[in-house]
């Protein structure tokens, strides 16, 4: 696989960013609300115009900060929220859910992933949370995820490399790996060479955001993009 051929997914939390960012050069948005919380469901009028991007969006849903541990009443709010996504043009979304023993919720993320028909699923770092990736993986593959994103389970995906690179061997092309948390023109190559991804995930901010929004800046998608051609 050349560098043309590997992918650049950008989250954001606002449309303006989207747009600026797909125009520098990202493959695919992660939409969020939020980010500065760890990313929370987008507004109902956000998703309203994601049909018009210029590249495939993934959504996040997640009804609220704090952990992974959801209730009735919040499953079905996300169910919501994923047909919300749907109807507005999302190519996918993007959840996770944990019980309180540091495990997979592996019923309700089955009961969300029912609700995900022509949707691309991205479990997300959720799975850096739990107490064993390996099995987490396992679990995400029979539930049916099109990918994970984790930095393996380290505070980022430089760092957690090597973990990656076992997680991406065991997948085996069974669920895509999708290295994230901290990943940048200046670490990308090390990322890609060890991990064996071949997608990356990255936020790409700008230094001091406009009133504590995280925004994107346009330079550092490009740097990031080139960076991963060579």
């Amino acid at each position: 696989m050349t560098g043309n051929d590997l992918l650049l997914e950008v989250c954001v939390e606002s449309l303006g960013d989207a747009v600026r960012a797909i125009e520098a050069g990202a493959d695919r948005i992660e939409y969020c609300s939020a980010l500065a919380l760890g990313g929370l469901t987008p507004t109902p009028g956000a998703l309203a115009h994601i049909s018009g991007l210029d590249a495939p969006c993934m959504v996040m849903i997640r009804p609220r900060p704090g952990d992974f541990c959801y209730d009735a009443s919040e499953c079905t709010l996300m169910k919501h929220e994923i047909a919300l996504a749907r109807d507005h043009g999302a190519a996918g979304v993007v959840f996770g859910a944990c019980d309180k023993d540091g495990n997979l919720d592996v019923a309700v993320l089955r009961d969300l992933i029912a609700e995900c028909d022509g949707l691309q699923t991205t479990l997300h770092r959720a799975f850096d949370v739990v107490v064993d990736q390996s099995r987490a993986l396992e679990q995400a593959v029979v539930l049916g995820f099109d990918r994970i994103l984790t930095s393996g389970g380290a505070s980022d995906a430089l760092s957690g490399r090597d973990q990656i690179a076992k997680l991406q061997k065991q997948a085996n092309g069974r669920i895509m790996i999708l290295p994230g948390a901290g990943v940048s023109a200046a670490n990308a190559d090390e990322i890609l060479l060890i991990t064996g991804a071949i997608e990356l995930h990255a936020s790409c901010k700008a230094d001091g955001g406009e009133d504590g929004r995280i925004c994107v800046d346009p330079a550092r998608v490009t740097a990031l993009k080139e960076a991963m051609r060579q």
